[in-house]
């Protein structure tokens, strides 16, 4: 019995290493093979089942486009000149071909000077063409000041703000639409109303904003001197005709005081009578 015993172990310990054997030449194998580098490209088509290459992966999404910048563009101008009309004309053939419109125009005279003031809106895109018109034959400017603010984080606040009350209205007004009491609906149409009033006052906001940036605002202001002479011959005769108006304005005055002191003088009057009266008496005596 023994040595039966003793067979059977030995047979079931050498199939054991057989089949060890078997596995460790097989995971060789599998290790050994590799997959070709092809394979990874390649893509069978459902319908013909034929393989063919791998279309490219689509490209990635371009970065947000840039926001367009809002820039107001302002500029003051004043310089001399020897012909009012002359200027007048080359501002005016500026304005017509920069597509712009005079919105003031207010001329004066003063002691040394004949003067023209005029403020212009000019469209944005035509800004720099409209200063260049303007400066030709102008030999220096006394003021020429230029400015740009940048407003494109403000207007786009107020645009992202007007979104997000549009989209509020619009949820407010799903809901009324599923209101059934009455306190409910007068409770939402108040909200509605509310919101309303708020994308008005940014809408006015924004298109105040856009008006700016699309038209420029430009003042100028261009004189001439008056003549030496000239203004010697007119400020001698405005001197002449101030001072006879300023004594017949004092001598006015002056008759108006004595009138508006009439009963101060007649008790001056009697009081000095009186006295006058009283010392003759002591003389006498």
């Amino acid at each position: 019995m023994r040595h039966i015993f003793y067979l059977v172990v030995f047979v079931l310990i050498l199939s054991g290493c057989n089949k060890a054997d078997a596995s460790y030449e097989d995971n060789m194998i599998v290790s050994a093979v590799k997959i070709p580098a092809k394979a990874e490209s390649v893509a069978y088509d459902r319908k013909d089942d034929v393989a063919s290459p791998q279309q490219p992966p689509p490209p990635a999404p371009k970065d947000k486009q840039q926001i367009e910048q809002k820039i107001i563009k302002e500029a003051t101008l004043k310089f001399e000149t020897d012909n009012l009309e002359k200027a007048f004309a080359q501002i005016q053939k500026a304005v017509a071909n920069s597509k712009a419109r005079i919105i003031n125009d207010s001329e004066g005279k003063d002691f040394a000077t004949q003067f023209r003031n005029l403020t212009i809106k000019v469209p944005s895109q035509n800004f720099d063409r409209f200063i260049n018109d303007v400066s030709k034959g102008v030999s220096y400017f006394e003021v020429k000041n230029i400015s740009a603010q940048d407003v494109t984080e403000q207007y786009i606040d107020l645009t992202s703000r007007l979104k997000t009350k549009k989209k509020l209205e619009e949820r407010y007004l799903e809901i009324l639409k599923k209101a059934n009491k009455v306190s409910e609906i007068l409770e939402i149409e108040e909200q509605i109303s509310n919101i309303r009033e708020e994308i008005e006052a940014k809408e006015g906001q924004l298109k105040y904003l856009e008006s700016r940036v699309s038209d420029s605002t430009i003042t100028i202001e261009f004189y001439k001197t008056i003549a030496e002479k000239e203004g010697v011959k007119i400020s001698y005769g405005s001197k002449l005709w101030s001072a006879i108006e300023s004594g017949f304005y004092s001598l006015s005055d002056l008759l108006l005081s004595l009138l508006s002191a009439w009963p101060f003088v007649i008790l001056f009057v009697v009081f000095a009578y009186f006295i006058r009266k009283r010392l003759k008496r002591r003389k006498k005596e």
